[in-house]
């Protein structure tokens, strides 16, 4: 038991993260959108997420923003999610993809930024294809 504990915390000192901390990334993200699942979303969000929808773009608490994109799901009903680009940059990370739903496609943008202790969605984009 104590030889496990040890090499347990050797690990989270080499690789720098703390054994009580999940660091997010992108493709937890990803994942949730694949599902239309807003309340899993919710779990990455930061204090304040931006969220452009009908080329409408405001910054919404956590609370408020899982209310609008379990609305939105609720509506559009995902049919997938497909990544086109995704990349990182000082350790955040950003993605850009396709949301199939049922009334279309949209061009969908997400960012996350990168906190001393996790990875937070700050910003999603909807853009409708024509």
């Amino acid at each position: 038991m104590k030889a496990a504990l040890t090499i347990v915390l050797a690990t989270c000192l080499v690789f720098g993260r703390s054994p009580a901390l999940h660091f997010y990334s992108i493709d937890d993200v990803v994942q949730a959108m694949r599902k239309g699942n807003a309340g899993q979303l919710a779990n990455y969000f930061d204090s304040r997420v931006e969220i452009t929808l009908h080329e409408k773009s405001s910054s919404y608490s956590a609370s408020q923003a899982q209310m609008i994109l379990k609305d939105f799901f609720n509506v559009y009903a995902v049919k997938t999610f497909s990544i086109i680009h995704k990349g990182s940059n000082s350790g955040s990370e950003f993605c850009i993809g396709n949301l199939q739903t049922k009334y279309g496609t949209f061009r969908t943008t997400i960012f996350m930024k990168s906190r001393p202790d996790k990875q937070v969605l700050q910003e999603i984009r909807f853009e409708e294809n024509e």
